[in-house]
């Protein structure tokens, strides 16, 4: 069995880079800059930025669904960055962080949920998806609630099941 975790589309979020920061503010955003090369997850790249890179901060519905498991929070964005993706492995931005991990059905309903520690991950995500019922798994950082990344089934042709 195999995993896919993929980082966020960066197309609905360029045009809050070219807006003022009143613009901004109207959308419940912020331009922010990096203090530290550590703190600031980009949840496009799946990275933490750099120090003085500019990101934007902005309330993001991570799980869009018509269920009591609707769920946003605050995310950070980074400007000209593609879509992370990783296959059955870690992308950089869990590296030193707990991690929530709720793991939801085909209905998006929460079936189960676990706390991983530092480099615990990647054996919750595979006992999490050794339950055939759970269809996906959305990782939380543990201490601030933000949405981290959506992890999937591989479901691609040749791989383990």
């Amino acid at each position: 069995m195999t995993y896919m975790i993929t980082g966020l589309s960066p197309d609905p979020f360029v045009p809050f880079f070219a807006m003022d920061d009143a613009e901004l503010a109207a959308h419940d955003a912020r331009r922010v800059t990096a203090t530290a090369d550590r703190g600031f997850p980009c949840r496009i790249s799946l990275e933490d930025a750099r120090a003085g890179e500019e990101l934007i901060l902005l309330h993001h519905t991570s799980h869009d669904v018509a269920t009591p498991y609707r769920s946003a929070y605050a995310i950070y964005v980074r400007r000209d960055v593609d879509a992370a993706s990783y296959r059955d492995e870690l992308p950089p931005v869990f590296d030193g962080r707990p991690l929530a991990l709720r793991a939801f059905d085909g209905d998006a309903m929460l079936r189960t949920a676990r706390l991983a520690g530092p480099g615990e991950a990647d054996g919750a995500i595979r006992d999490l998806f050794a339950d055939d019922g759970i269809a996906y798994i959305d990782a939380h950082n543990a201490a601030h609630g933000c949405f981290a990344a959506r992890i999937e089934r591989d479901t691609a042709k040749g791989s383990p099941a």
